[in-house]
């Protein structure tokens, strides 16, 4: 195996042609930097129609996928001794990018693509985790495994013409990215904020985390109730900084940390 490999179980695998212009992925792809092996779960299906769905036990509506034709896709693919399998499944936990992140440190991941109203419970033993976008429903597995492929293939190094763009990225300090401008100067009567054009680089970065905070307690303010993140050194210095805002924003919920 050369480089990050992703194997992926599936019965569309044309809905990946979407990658080849996907500009971090294709150019990863020329790079060498990943593979992405496709397995079509129809060619290994049961019988002179390839069947890989059957009606489910018990009753009811739909199709579940089989488990035969999923065991004979997984051992067939090669797998590195580091390497994880992924369920593409709405049960699943919820992806992070903490997972994103984790993952970035292996040499595979095999994602299998859920289809149709379900699958044979028996195929969750492959998997080591089971994951979700979202909390919604697809039609299958597909497109959950493409963001997967997307949001990893950023994190491994090679991939981005500039690293240190991925430093202030949403998600990545458990903040949501401050506002960004660029030229013009003024546009439909929106002027970018002084203090960017001002030259002054330390109050143009405390003015950001301020920004990522503010933003973060209007939007997602469950990421700042994570204890992890109330507890790290980071977050304190933020909280710190911010203390005035964030009394006039949500009251006293944080008094319980007068040494901050």
């Amino acid at each position: 195996m050369s480089g990050f490999n992703f194997d992926v179980i599936t019965l569309f695998p044309k809905a990946f042609e979407l990658i080849n212009n996907l500009g971090v992925i294709t150019r990863a792809l020329d790079k060498n930097l990943i593979d992405v092996n496709l397995h079509d779960l129809r060619e290994y299906g049961e019988g002179s129609y390839r069947q890989v769905d059957d009606k489910p036990y018990g009753g009811g509506a739909g199709m579940v996928l089989k488990p035969e034709p999923i065991y004979k896709a997984y051992e067939s693919i090669r797998k590195s001794p580091n390497s994880k399998t992924l369920l593409m499944t709405p049960q699943g936990k919820v992806l992070k990018q903490k997972d994103l992140a984790r993952w970035s440190t292996l040499d595979q991941i095999i994602i299998i693509c859920g289809q149709y109203e379900g699958f044979d419970e028996r195929i969750r033993c492959l998997a080591d985790e089971e994951i979700s976008i979202g909390d919604y429903v697809l039609s299958g597995g597909e497109i959950p495994a493409i963001s997967i492929i997307n949001g990893l293939t950023r994190l491994l190094p090679g991939t981005l013409g500039d690293p240190d763009s991925l430093v202030d990225e949403s998600h990545n300090s458990s903040l949501l990215e401050y506002p960004q401008y660029t030229r013009p100067l003024t546009f439909k009567d929106m002027k970018v904020p002084d203090i960017l054009v001002s030259g002054n680089h330390e109050e143009i970065k405390s003015w950001r985390r301020k920004k990522s905070f503010e933003r973060t307690l209007e939007r997602r303010s469950d990421l700042i109730s994570n204890e992890n993140y109330k507890k790290s050194p980071q977050s304190k210095r933020i909280i710190k900084e911010n203390n005035q805002f964030m009394k006039f924003r949500i009251g006293n919920e944080y008094d319980i940390y007068p040494d901050w």
